[in-house]
């Protein structure tokens, strides 16, 4: 079964995306950050993207996914929806931004490593050298960025967990994919995170209490963009391709950080920090570049994955 060429668009423009919320929310996170400690405010983002996945699960009646997705959305509403976030706030409070940058970004990494591991996706060679490529030019943001604060081995090390996290989260989710819509996966997974945070309860209503309204509503708007809408479109992505090649997309989210920062937060970027922005997005066009090869140029509907997974998924899913 062949494709719909008009199809084609949908996978990559649903990344895009994700790529550009996820990178929204390092600017949301810096001002609900000032008024929410670390738990409360994964907390308070956890409950409004319940409410607005929840909300459209049953305006679109798609009720409950496969048996077969419950493992995935446990471990990945756990790992990724509640750890995750918690680990990131509460590090990137305790090292500069710079030195967070360059630790959390060991995630899509690991992500590669996991996904050849755990379900055999393979380690292509124009993946790994996007991969390096992108993973210097955050390294290179991260130096261009540091000196602006102190580190801890506690922050250290929350960052690393928050990458190990968001890495085990994304190729646990992966398998569940078949067995229900992204929309109802990341909703699920998103309530699981929320119960999983319920022991910040009393801090956040404390703390929301004093809020100012620009912080709570940062909250809300991190929950409803960068959670809700862009974790959906982000499942609708990685069930059309590999855990690896999704995870080399988010290297593009520090140059677009950085833009966003620039407008609109007057913080203009060093030459150095250019330069890592602009490594950062070869290397996402390299590792998400199609290698064309003998027996695929002679059938252009051929998925460009070269495996029969991605053949079903894209007769199946568009």
């Amino acid at each position: 079964m062949t494709t719909n060429p008009a199809h084609r668009w949908r996978a990559p423009a649903a990344a895009c995306t994700t790529v550009v919320l996820w990178a929204s929310a390092f600017v949301s996170i810096r001002s609900a950050g000032e008024a929410y400690s670390p738990g409360a405010l994964a907390l308070g983002r956890l409950l409004a993207g319940t409410i607005a996945l929840g909300t459209i699960l049953a305006v679109r009646r798609e009720g409950l996914p496969g048996r077969g997705a419950w493992p995935g959305i446990i471990t990945s509403g756990v790992l990724w929806f509640g750890l995750y976030m918690v680990a990131l706030n509460w590090g990137e409070q305790e090292v500069d931004a710079g030195t967070a940058a360059m630790l959390v970004n060991i995630g899509p990494v690991l992500i590669a490593l996991l996904g050849a591991r755990m379900l055999g996706e393979g380690l292509p060679r124009r993946l790994l050298l996007g991969m390096g490529v992108s993973f210097a030019g955050a390294v290179v943001v991260g130096l261009a960025m540091s000196g602006q604060g102190g580190s801890s081995v506690l922050g250290v090390v929350l960052c690393l967990l928050a990458a190990v996290a968001y890495a085990a989260g994304v190729v646990s989710q992966k398998p569940a994919l078949a067995h229900g819509s992204s929309l109802q996966i990341n909703t699920f997974g998103c309530l699981i995170g929320a119960v999983a945070c319920l022991p910040f309860t009393g801090v956040l209503v404390s703390e929301a209490a004093d809020a100012p309204l620009s912080a709570t509503l940062n909250m809300v708007y991190l929950g409803v963009f960068p959670t809700a809408l862009a974790f959906t479109t982000w499942g609708y992505a990685l069930a059309r391709t590999t855990a690896g090649r999704m995870g080399a997309t988010t290297y593009a989210v520090p140059a677009l950080v950085g833009g966003m920062a620039w407008v609109l937060l007057d913080e203009v970027p060093t030459p150095l920090g250019i330069v890592g922005g602009v490594l950062c997005l070869a290397g996402v066009a390299v590792s998400r570049s199609r290698q064309q090869t003998g027996p695929t140029r002679g059938n252009p509907a051929r998925p460009v994955e070269g495996s029969r997974h991605d053949e079903e998924c894209q007769a199946e899913r568009t």
